[in-house]
């Protein structure tokens, strides 16, 4: 049974209904019948989802101001997206996530992967940090940050509301405290035996990056005894993971002194100042300015942020990819290890690959590829949606 008081979206009869019922989560804005009513639907109204024979396939969060114009919400036609749909949700979420940390320091959330679409949610110990980048979620921001609180004991719910999202969904880009109140200083976030400062008012997305956290971790596995190069460090994610792996010292380097000053924290806290140091710069100019000064390291991580966001980026990111790793080799000492990274998405797995593997080969390296990482399993990838695959992390013994 559907609800009747619900409105109807209908496909259009060339549109596919089994991408949807497979899984696929998103209609485009081309794939609808749209007239009148259908463009007055309010950002974030709930609807049912119809195939061009009104068959229904699903409930979906509508939003006529975004490409994504319905997001789906719930196989059951019945559901209401109440506080205890939200509770339900988390509470699945929250089972996942205790199975594998013991220490409430995680991604909680991962949007679609988890059953909401366009939701971000990170936890950092009694404090959540709350990305609702879609319409839906952000009329609906009382009902969730109230589950939330219901299901994970947290005391403080911060709302982040920037980043790209946001904007391509039409949304403002204020930020807020739901509840409790917001730290006063960054705080400390214990992973891989290092501690990290993250400042969840005035830092990047939610303050952290746990993504890495394995590939940090295996980074760190080759660290013991290792000298090492951090480039886009942000707060220090791999070097000082790899600090607490045994290695013997560490250079950080970001155009960004408030992350170096938050990784310079973070080697503090954990007891590894005076290991590690910072350099403040331009990525591109301090690898030549390295190489100009002669130094090598036993590892050298180039972590960038997103060069490919979307697919008209692609070919400039791919060329930006190739040149750091260009720029990179020849720092990376004899039987020493080179990893790159990406978190774009429009670059698939096998074009960041080969833009590494032109890249190396032009500065004259031979390379073994001995790993390739992914983001953690507190960001499940959701099988039916490619984009949820984002990150890649590609360890090369030069």
């Amino acid at each position: 049974m559907t609800q009747p008081s619900l409105p109807i979206v209908r496909l259009k009869p060339k549109t596919k209904p089994q991408v949807i019922r497979h899984g696929f989560p998103w209609v485009y804005d081309n794939e609808i019948v749209t007239d009148r009513r259908t463009k007055n639907l309010e950002p974030g109204a709930v609807a049912i989802l119809e195939d061009a024979e009104r068959n229904p396939l699903a409930l979906v969060a509508i939003n006529p101001n975004s490409k994504i114009f319905c997001r789906v919400l719930d196989r059951d036609l019945t559901a209401t997206i109440d506080q205890a749909w939200f509770e339900a949700r988390l509470t699945k979420a929250l089972v996942h996530r205790e199975t594998l940390f013991d220490a409430p320091f995680y991604r909680l959330i991962h949007a679609e992967a988890d059953g909401m679409p366009g939701v971000i949610i990170d936890r950092f110990g009694d404090t959540a940090v709350v990305q609702p980048n879609a319409a839906w979620a952000d009329v609906r921001i009382d009902d969730l940050c109230t589950a939330l609180i219901a299901v994970t004991g947290v005391i403080n719910v911060l709302v982040n509301a920037s980043g790209r999202a946001r904007t391509l969904e039409g949304l403002d880009d204020e930020a807020r405290v739901i509840s409790g109140q917001a730290p006063e200083t960054p705080l400390q976030v214990p992973m891989n035996g290092a501690l990290y400062l993250a400042d969840l008012i005035g830092g990047q997305k939610t303050g952290l990056f746990y993504d890495q956290r394995p590939n940090h971790a295996f980074a760190a596995s080759l660290a013991n005894g290792k000298t090492v190069l951090d480039v886009f460090s942000h707060v220090g994610g791999f070097s000082l993971a790899c600090l607490a792996g045994g290695a013997t010292n560490a250079l950080a380097v970001d155009g960004s002194a408030n992350a170096l000053e938050l990784a310079q924290g973070g080697a503090d806290a954990g007891g590894f100042d005076a290991k590690f140091e910072t350099r403040k710069g331009d990525a591109f100019a301090t690898l030549e300015t390295l190489a100009d000064e002669g130094q090598t390291f036993d590892i050298v991580v180039c972590d960038p942020p997103a060069f490919a966001p979307n697919r008209k980026a692609l070919d400039a990111g791919l060329r930006a990819y190739e040149r750091i790793a260009r720029l990179a080799a020849p720092l990376v000492a004899e039987n020493g290890y080179l990893v790159l990274c990406s978190c774009s998405h429009a670059a698939d797995l096998q074009k960041f690959r080969t833009s590494c593997v032109r890249g190396i080969g032009r500065a004259n390296r031979q390379a073994q590829l001995i790993h390739t990482g992914y983001a953690g399993a507190d960001h499940p990838l959701m099988p039916q949606l490619a984009e949820s695959g984002y990150l890649k992390s590609l360890f090369f013994r030069l």
